[in-house]
């Protein structure tokens, strides 16, 4: 196996990482790009990315990005393979183990490659590397990547983004909302359609936030036709209109209007993560998956965690029972969450701000 023959004084010259989706994972690779760009500053950093990913990081310094679309097949994986021709990196990070990551890492030449511990792996992901992380259980998913260092002999001891956001979005953002109002921003949908919640339970909490509170309500989310069907549901059950934002802004405007708000309600979904962080408090609805593993970093205080709950119902066990990681994306999982949990950790939070 491999060593990492690297210091402060010797650093490696080049260093590639290879992460491509989704939008929450991406988001949890920019901490350690900023913990390489401080402890090894003179190492070139190739960061292979998605195509939609590239959108919310493709414009932070220092960093080169090649962009893979896996919506291209097997043209991408050629197009990606021609970029790489005739280069070499010291190091390979390999941080995503589905069986397409590991095809385009192939393409990828580098001495020492760096992947996942046994049981993180699989579709022959250890086949791509020869040296592996520190097996762990009970991680974030941040941490599990930061861990990714080690074997450089690096630590990530601080947590920051720092992801760019232009001035036309701040603007963008000033204009649909306004002022410094009290904000709740509900980004409804996750990717992972079993993860959401349903329209008309994010209508009640929308209307207690409106009507009890007095706080102005934005929903926003993705153009695909579910989202807008979604969103449409949510509106047609709201007895007070949100500002509907759906399908009106780029991920890094989304970053802008999570900058403006006092808290984003939303389930375990990239927007999540994006707003984690900028710094802006989340209310994250869980059941289908952990919060300790893939909830907002920073921040779990205002989480409703149905987890165990969801574990015993379709697992017929605790959720410490389960190996760490577990999905429980089943149907009706978050109906697990009730209107009351909701508005319970909605109230919390505004108390704590008086």
């Amino acid at each position: 196996m491999p060593s990492a023959p690297f210091s402060a004084a010797h650093p490696p010259q080049s260093l590639c990482l290879l992460r491509t989706s989704a939008l929450g994972d991406v988001t949890h690779v920019v901490p350690m790009i900023r913990t390489l760009q401080a402890q090894w500053p003179r190492t070139r950093l190739t960061w292979i990315v998605g195509k939609l990913e590239h959108k919310l990081v493709g414009d932070i310094d220092g960093v080169e990005f090649l962009v893979f679309d896996k919506a291209a097949g097997w043209r991408g994986l050629r197009s990606l393979r021609t970029q790489l021709a005739g280069r070499r990196f010291d190091v390979l990070l390999h941080l995503q183990v589905a069986l397409r990551a590991n095809l385009l890492s192939a393409c990828v030449r580098a001495p020492l490659r760096i992947g996942y511990d046994r049981a993180r792996s699989k579709d022959g992901h250890g086949l791509f590397v020869n040296h592996r992380i520190t097996a762990r259980s009970g991680e974030h998913v941040l941490d599990a990547m930061a861990s990714f260092l080690e074997p450089l002999g690096l630590k990530q001891t601080q947590v920051r983004w720092d992801i760019p956001i232009t001035d036309a979005d701040t603007e963008f953002a000033a204009r649909h909302l306004p002022g410094d109002a009290p904000t709740l921003l509900v980004s409804p949908c996750s990717s992972h359609q079993l993860r959401n919640w349903r329209p008309e339970r994010y209508a009640a909490v929308m209307d207690h936030a409106a009507t009890k509170l007095g706080w102005r309500v934005a929903l926003c989310g993705g153009p695909s036709a579910y989202e807008r069907a979604f969103g449409d549901g949510i509106v047609e059950k709201a007895k007070n209109k949100p500002i509907d934002l759906i399908g009106k802004d780029t991920l890094k405007q989304f970053l802008a209007l999570a900058r403006r708000a006092s808290l984003v309600l939303t389930p375990d979904s990239g927007p999540m993560h994006m707003a984690n962080a900028i710094g802006t408090p989340v209310l994250g609805l869980h059941a289908a998956s952990n919060p300790q593993r893939s909830g907002p970093y920073s921040d779990r205080r205002w989480r409703v965690d149905r987890y165990d709950a969801a574990a015993r119902r379709f697992r017929g066990k605790p959720a410490s029972e389960l190996a760490w990681g577990t999905k429980l994306e089943y149907p009706g999982v978050m109906d697990l969450i009730e209107v009351d949990d909701v508005i319970e950790r909605l109230e919390a939070f505004v108390h704590t701000k008086i």
